[in-house]
């Protein structure tokens, strides 16, 4: 991965996501004003920005993976799937109240979270080692928000956004990853009372554990690793749907149970 920017460039834009986090402000892509950046760049943002928050006391729980499913990528037109960090004050109990009004765009999707017992490193991971170093598997719900104006973004941008990670709601039924085909897991995703999405996990990347894999590459490039004990989302199933306050979600997967949440 090359960079372009420069460390104080680096800095400018680390400003400018996490103003808009923080004050839940759409702002223009960050391609607008530094056409010629890289995915590299985007990253280095994106870890800058974990350095302040961890620096200022909060604590990293895992990762995610985004833009692993066909539908997402053209939904987002991208064609690479990217990786951001998750906190655990971005967990939100299972169907707890999310509040919507620090948020810019709501959305959200339906994933397999991976709950690792192995460290898991290096450019040549696989399903295999994946499965072997995951302690269990929960069903999660995601709810992203990317911060850029009229949810247009591009690969670059949305990367340095630390790939719209807002919130996360866990729950359903913990269970072993051998327990289960996780390539055929059918899920449902209702908004208060109707159908709004349906898919099988193998739209991630053909099979969740892949998406994880391709994580752990990622994090290699990047000179990092995944611990053990980390949480890691695998990715949306299903196109990633808007909400609004009122609104009570709940994915429902074969073999893991439900998990809902709701929005005020």
């Amino acid at each position: 991965m090359s960079l372009t920017l420069s460390r104080d460039d680096i800095k400018l834009l680390t400003d400018r996501i996490e103003a808009a986090q923080l004050n839940a402000k759409a702002i223009p892509k960050l391609t607008d004003d530094y056409p010629a950046m890289t995915l590299a760049d985007g990253y280095a943002v994106q870890l800058e920005l974990r350095r302040r928050w961890v620096e200022q006391g909060r604590r990293q729980a895992g990762w995610k993976v985004g833009l692993t499913s066909k539908a997402k990528m053209i939904q987002m037109g991208v064609n690479v799937p990217s990786i951001g960090f998750l906190l655990a004050d971005m967990a939100r109990p299972e169907n707890s109240a999310v509040r919507t009004d620090d948020l810019v765009h709501p959305r959200v999707e339906c994933e397999v979270a991976f709950v690792t017992k192995a460290r898991l490193a290096g450019p040549h991971c696989t399903r295999e080692d994946v499965l072997a170093a995951t302690d269990f598997i929960l069903p999660a719900i995601e709810i992203i928000d990317s911060r850029f104006a009229g949810f247009k973004f591009d690969l670059q941008s949305v990367v340095a956004d630390n790939g719209s990670s807002a919130r996360y709601v866990a729950g359903g039924r913990a269970r072993y990853a051998h327990e289960l085909d996780l390539g055929t897991l059918g899920v449902v995703m209702e908004k208060n009372g109707e159908t709004v999405a349906m898919a099988a996990s193998a739209a991630v990347m053909g099979h969740p554990a892949d998406a994880i894999a391709l994580l752990v590459k990622v994090l290699d490039e990047l000179g990092e690793d995944l611990p053990a004990g980390s949480f890691v989302m695998s990715g949306g199933i299903t196109e990633a749907i808007a909400v609004k306050p009122g609104d009570h979600v709940i994915a429902r997967y074969q073999e893991l149970g439900s998990v809902s949440v709701r929005f005020v």
